[in-house]
């Protein structure tokens, strides 16, 4: 009887996640023998393509979700806090890639470009400059401006404030050192780097149609979707980060830590600007506030977006529902997701969540001119003609169990791992691709521990000076990280005092 192929690693699916994580383990061991499996043609064809996200470049400067008011007007800034240095902690990973020859450039993937919040109304205007007073005492946001004088706004943003009613009550705040960046383009040179090492490989048009215990590793069953031939490939590990088709492989995986989490799809819509004329008067990214009742990934945010060099605008997101767990996946992908142990957790999720529903629906039969009076709240003057609707791509939101309501629905990624740390999930959504980076090293502590605290942790200092818990109290080593790495990717020029941080 022939042998299977082996490999130490087997990653589903060529996203952002499995390539970051192929080219960290590569870095902590080059010996390591790895293969990426991919359904589409190629890479980053899903959720970390630039058309199918929005807002990328998330680092709490500007997203009023992360920053919640309590009833006393106090704003907890942790989450913002937190998700900002999870950033830095992905700056300090592409800054140690930009120092090799086949990572090629930095600027392909991140621009500069700054983030904004607006607001409206009296209540807006307060919790705005609450959350100013909060977030502007840490090291972290200690750049933001903040203005409720209209001319100093038509500076910032010069497409937003002509049409508005001269008694309107706005208020803005700004940070100059927001980037923008495009997840495709930087999956992409993530597998072109990695695939330059041996033992490395990335195989496209490929499906997993299998996942089996093989004593401490597992044997992978992949398909050729052109040939229709199949091969098994036994590993000692195997990632799932293969975006909303996690959840049916970790399902097919058996693992115990499985039971219990459903999915529930959502689609993403956008109305996007190519038009030259109105792209160059709006060079940022600006949030504001979501809509009383509405979801949190609702939150709507006009755009400045850099895809191979060249600038759109994009304003949304409105939502849409669909079965589909995958932009090119099957009407059949959420029906084939109940399992007996998710039906409680998924049910008692749809009773609860009645109003996402309606929401849901409400969004799916909005016209294109509903769209746009969404779109003039932000900017006024908004022609029809310039925009145009985008299709996003699909989101699958976590279900899981809870004791008191029986099921939740959980907006952020999750990760999932079998016990003996041979297996590993990534369920889940946003901020998720601009946190990869800090989400894959908890992926290496929870499923490689001895490695991680042993023989890799050399190299983890080399490449990561600082980790989260660190840039968020030290506020002197924040900056110069910070600095260093804004160098480094080109986001700012190199003064004498950012060449004595070197």
């Amino acid at each position: 009887m022939a042998h299977n192929e082996a490999v130490d690693v087997v990653l589903v699916g060529a996203g952002i996640m499995s390539a970051t994580l192929a080219v960290l383990l590569k870095e902590l061991d080059p010996a390591i023998r790895l293969e990426v499996v991919e359904l589409m043609d190629s890479g980053a064809a899903e959720s970390s393509n630039p058309w199918n996200n929005a807002g990328t470049g998330h680092a709490g400067l500007c997203e009023l979700n992360y920053t919640p008011q309590a009833a006393d007007g106090t704003v907890d800034i942790k989450k913002a806090v937190h998700i900002n240095t999870q950033f830095e902690v992905s700056k300090q990973f592409w800054s140690y890639l930009t120092k090799k020859s086949t990572f090629g450039s930095c600027k392909t993937f991140i621009s500069p470009v700054p983030h904004l919040s607006f607001v409206q109304n009296d209540d807006g205007v307060s919790f705005l400059k609450e959350r100013f007073k909060t977030l502007s005492k840490h090291h972290a946001f200690s750049d933001m401006e903040y203005t409720e004088d209209k001319a100093t706004m038509a500076e910032w943003m010069p497409l937003m404030m002509p049409g508005r009613p001269a008694d309107e009550v706005v208020a803005a705040t700004r940070v100059m050192n927001g980037t923008d960046v495009n997840f495709g383009a930087l999956t992409n040179q993530l597998l072109k780097h990695l695939t330059s090492a041996p033992d490395a490989q990335v195989k496209y048009c490929k499906r997993v149609t299998g996942l089996k215990r093989n004593g401490s590793g597992w044997t992978v069953s992949i398909k050729d979707v052109n040939s229709g031939n199949s091969r098994d490939v036994d590993a000692k590990f195997v990632f799932l980060g293969a975006g909303g088709a996690a959840l049916p492989l970790l399902q097919a995986s058996g693992i115990e830590e499985s039971k219990g989490f459903g999915g529930f799809p959502i689609s993403g819509q956008w109305l996007r600007c190519d038009n030259p004329e109105v792209v160059k008067h709006h060079q940022a990214k600006v949030y504001s506030q979501a809509a009383v009742g509405s979801p949190p990934m609702s939150v709507p945010h006009l755009d400045t977006r850099v895809v191979d060099g060249k600038k759109s605008l994009l304003f949304g997101p409105y939502a849409g529902f669909t079965t589909k767990f995958l932009k090119h996946g099957s009407f059949m992908d959420l029906p084939m997701s109940v399992r007996a142990g998710n039906i409680g957790p998924m049910l008692a999720v749809a009773k609860n969540n009645m109003d996402l529903t309606k929401y849901l629906v409400s969004e799916v039969m909005q016209s294109m001119e509903q769209r746009l009076d969404s779109l003039r709240r932000f900017y006024p003057e908004a022609k029809a003609e310039d925009w145009r609707l985008e299709v996003a791509g699909q989101r699958v939101q976590i279900i899981k169990k809870d004791p008191k309501k029986g099921g939740i629905l959980q907006f952020g990624t999750e990760l999932v791992a079998a016990k003996d740390g041979s297996l590993a999930a990534l369920l889940g959504a946003s901020p998720g691709a601009s946190v990869t980076v800090s989400i894959m090293l908890e992926l290496i502590e929870k499923c490689f521990p001895n490695k991680a605290s042993g023989e890799w942790a050399a190299k983890l200092a080399e490449i990561f000076p600082a980790r989260e818990k660190v840039l968020e109290t030290d506020a002197a080593l924040y900056r110069k990280l910070n600095v260093q790495n804004n160098v480094a990717l080109e986001l700012v020029e190199a003064s004498n005092e950012t060449e004595s941080y070197a």
